[in-house]
């Protein structure tokens, strides 16, 4: 069973191909580019390099948030035009869960942010990959809940960097991904998709933005 894994959710972009657990090929950067660009060229030339054709293909992986607004749905379109096309499964998959994959062997709490402005982040708690928390929410209420865990934590992604000070000043034992673990790899995408169950509707398959867009925002504030 041929696999593609598409992940444009944040800065990074991550494609692969897996191929019955094994990894054939896989792309991932995280250069500042414009996945509408990148991200197709990126899928087709892994397929070339792999020798693989579409029709191959049986059934594809995607991140479907949080993140990128415009990202997510780069890569939710990309996954779910070339599924309806070639008639296969899509798996949509949290792409928090995609970023903690380094800590799935962490016998404590493992938690993967994204920074999300004015000190909020999107956060996903996981322990045994079960996920205990995926929300948005201010820093501190994640440093509140950790609190209430007791547990070591080991942390996940690229904007870990911009709150190591808080962290540092929370008092709890705290371990870091290494630099080659903080990317979000599509080839985990792929692991992750693969114990999980596929959209039962392509065409009503919809991005985990988990809070709501400015423009809903600015709605809801003028009709109240």
């Amino acid at each position: 069973m041929i696999w593609l894994g598409i992940d444009t959710s944040n800065t990074p972009l991550s494609v692969t191909l897996v191929d019955e657990g094994r990894v054939l090929i896989e792309h991932t950067d995280s250069f500042p580019s414009t996945h509408s660009v990148a991200a197709m060229p990126a899928i087709e030339r892994i397929m070339k390099e792999a020798g693989i054709t579409p029709n191959q293909l049986d059934a594809i992986a995607v991140a479907k948030g949080p993140g990128s607004y415009t990202g997510i749905r780069i890569g939710m379109t990309l996954a779910k035009t070339l599924a309806w096309s070639l008639e296969i499964p899509v798996y949509p998959v949290s792409s928090l869960a995609v970023l903690a994959a380094p800590g799935k062997w962490f016998s404590g709490i493992t938690v993967s942010i994204m920074d999300a402005r004015r000190q909020h982040v999107f956060a996903g708690v996981y322990q045994e990959q079960q996920p205990l928390l995926e929300r948005h929410l201010a820093f501190d209420e994640l440093l509140a809940f950790l609190h209430e865990q007791d547990q070591p934590v080991f942390w996940c992604g690229q904007d870990v960097q911009k709150f190591t000070e808080a962290i540092a000043a929370s008092g709890f034992v705290s371990h870091f991904a290494g630099l080659a673990e903080q990317l979000p790899r599509a080839s985990e995408l792929v692991a992750l998709a693969q114990h999980s169950e596929p959209a039962p509707d392509i065409h009503t398959l919809t991005p985990d933005y988990l809070r709501l867009t400015e423009a809903e925002v600015n709605w809801m504030k003028a009709n109240e």
